[in-house]
C-alpha cells in the first residue's frame, strides 16, 4: 500500500476490523519509512447488478436511486434516517444474495413495499401510488380500502390472541 504522507511501499497492517456485516475491512497502517500511521478500506469487489426495467431496458443498481425514492416516499413522515438506511441496506443485502447478475425492478419495488407497509401506511401509500402508477382515484381508494381491510384483520387477530390467552 503506498504510503499516503511519504510515497513509500512499506507500511505493516496495526488493526484490522470488519464492517457492515464483514463485506469491508477497516486496516490501520503504519509506514515503515516515516513512521505516520492511515487508515485502508478492503471491500470485495461485487459483480454490478443490473436492473431490468418494465421495457426490458438495463441499468446499473443505483443504490442512490433506491434512497432517492424511499426519502420521497418518507418525506415528512415520523421516520428516522437511520431506519431508511436499515431498508436500503436489507434491501442490497437481499438483491445481492438472490440475484447474480440481473434483477427485475418488479422485485425491488415489492421489497420496497414489503418494507414501507411495517413501518408506515402512508409512506407506503405514497410510494404504491407511483410505483403502481395509479391512474385515477378509484385505483387509490381500491389500494386504501385493501390496507385498511389488512390492518382491521391484524387488529382482529390481536384480540382474538388476547382473549385465548387470557383464558
Amino acid at each position: 500500500m503506498k504510503c499516503p504522507f511519504c510515497g513509500s511501499l512499506e507500511d505493516k497492517v496495526i488493526d484490522s476490523r470488519p464492517l457492515e456485516e464483514a463485506s469491508i475491512i477497516r486496516r490501520r497502517r503504519e509506514c515503515l519509512s516515516c513512521q505516520k500511521r492511515f487508515t485502508t478500506y478492503e471491500r470485495l469487489e461485487e459483480v454490478p447488478l443490473m436492473v431490468i426495467k418494465s421495457d426490458n431496458r438495463r441499468e446499473p443498481f443505483s443504490r442512490e436511486k433506491l434512497r432517492g425514492g424511499l426519502l420521497r416516499a418518507c418525506e415528512k413522515r415520523p421516520i428516522s434516517i437511520d431506519r431508511i438506511e436499515k431498508i436500503i441496506s436489507e434491501i442490497e443485502y437481499e438483491l445481492h444474495n438472490y440475484y447474480i447478475m440481473e434483477v427485475p425492478s418488479t422485485s425491488i419495488g415489492q421489497k420496497i413495499l414489503k418494507r414501507l407497509k411495517e413501518v408506515d401506511e402512508v409512506a407506503y401509500i405514497r410510494f404504491a401510488s407511483v410505483y403502481r402508477n395509479f391512474n385515477d382515484i378509484n385505483t387509490f381508494l381500491q389500494e386504501l380500502k385493501k390496507l385498511k381491510k389488512e390492518k382491521d384483520n391484524q387488529e382482529e387477530n390481536k384480540e382474538e390472541n388476547k382473549e385465548s390467552d387470557q383464558n
